[in-house]
């Protein structure tokens, strides 16, 4: 079942592309932008990671944090980050945890793939909550950035 905003964003230990563990943990303080993706290299999540590269300067400029997660490789997403200039760590969910925890997760996908992550997109806030959750049932799909900036801003405000 997806994570919705209200829930506490379960805890994390990833490998990036840069083969450097990354955990939820240390966001602590900050607020999160984590983004799910199916695969690196195909259509809709190189679209949906370049538009977050091309609006990274947004992010900082309110301090939030951004991540990519997928079940790729971290040498896969190693190449795919160095291909698109993403400035934002890619994070591989190669062994599935933390899809399925935070209910962002195909068991099956197309071409009879078994166990992809869902395009999905949740904001943590600095205390670890989810104040925005969208899980994509259709990988054509794209997250939508207005809503996370809205939401984005909403946190910000208070």
């Amino acid at each position: 079942m997806a994570l919705k905003a209200g829930d506490k964003a379960p805890d994390f230990k990833l490998f990036s592309s840069e083969l450097k563990e990354v955990s939820l943990n240390d966001f602590k303080g900050k607020k999160l932008v984590i983004h799910f993706f199916p695969m690196a290299f195909s259509g809709t999540c190189t679209e949906q990671l370049c538009t977050l590269r091309d609006s990274f300067g947004y992010y900082e400029g309110i301090n939030a944090n951004v991540i990519a997660i997928s079940v790729d490789s971290p040498f896969s997403l190693a190449k795919f980050k160095e291909e698109q200039g993403y400035q934002f760590p890619l994070l591989s969910d190669f062994n599935k945890e933390v899809s399925q925890a935070f209910g962002a997760f195909y068991d099956e996908f197309v071409f009879n793939l078994k166990g992809v992550s869902k395009r999905a997109a949740f904001l943590i806030d600095e205390e670890g909550n989810i104040n925005y959750a969208e899980v994509l049932e259709n990988a054509g799909d794209l997250p939508d950035f207005n809503a996370i900036k809205v939401a984005i801003e909403a946190e910000s405000a208070k």
